[in-house]
């Protein structure tokens, strides 16, 4: 009796565990979770996804570049609406809107009031060649650079990334025991705005990594730090001057 007792609780903890285990594995997003295999093209993708990438798909068309996203194949770093809605503003909360407002300029009214060649332009430096999930790139850990220094890539367009999978610590749930490098990986892009002081640059997470549509690869920006263009300044440069 005993020893069924026995075999019966390792049984239990053992598809406990395997539950757990499972549950783990499973493809989260910050919004929920999400299917790592997506059924169509990036630009099938981005329209699927309106609450999130229903300005980036019209900023896609705007550029010339809808045939590019459903048939040319590449990794996208994708920036989201909210990025582009930070980056105009308006005339009395900030962004573009404010600066071309005080210059006496025509403000943005709608997406297509931007010169096409500004998105085109920006949007390239969101893409990569090739098709590279989590695990194609090595680790990075932003302490300890000179040992774990993620690598540089060159988007499509003229940025220069560096690109790397933060390993984070496993720690038990009272806190006193640590593993180093053992717990959740993240992806994250840094760009490098000035090539002469490349350890100066704007790092970001990645909300949802693999998203894998039929010809490329797309990793979720996290909206709360990235910027369209992996740099506001430079866009609003751009517009401003070509206002002028």
């Amino acid at each position: 009796m005993m020893k069924s007792i026995i075999k019966q609780a390792t049984l239990i903890f053992v598809l406990t565990t395997l539950l757990y285990a499972c549950k783990e594995d499973e493809y989260y997003t910050d919004g929920g979770r999400a299917e790592a295999v997506f059924d169509g093209t990036i630009m099938d993708y981005l329209d699927s996804k309106p609450p999130e990438f229903d300005t980036i798909a019209q900023i896609v068309r705007l550029a010339g570049l809808e045939d590019k996203f459903t048939n040319d194949e590449f990794t996208f770093f994708a920036p989201r609406d909210e990025d582009i809605k930070h980056l105009i503003g308006s005339f009395t909360a900030g962004g573009l809107n404010a600066q071309l407002y005080a210059l006496g300029l025509d403000t943005i009214k709608v997406l297509s009031d931007v010169d096409p060649v500004i998105w085109n332009f920006y949007l390239h430096r969101h893409i990569f060649n090739g098709k590279n999930k989590l695990a194609d790139y090595p680790q990075v850990d932003y302490d300890l650079m000179n040992v774990y220094g993620g690598q540089y890539y060159q988007s499509q367009g003229d940025a220069v990334c560096n690109i790397g999978v933060v390993f984070n610590d496993a720690k038990s749930s009272d806190g006193k025991s640590v593993l180093r490098y053992m717990g959740y990986r993240q992806l994250h892009i840094s760009y490098i705005s000035d090539l002469s002081n490349p350890d100066v640059f704007g790092r970001v997470a990645i909300a949802s990594s693999d998203i894998q549509p039929s010809n490329g690869v797309v990793h979720v920006l996290d909206y709360t730090v990235a910027q369209f263009g992996h740099s506001n300044s430079h866009v609003m440069a751009d517009i401003i001057q070509s206002k002028r």
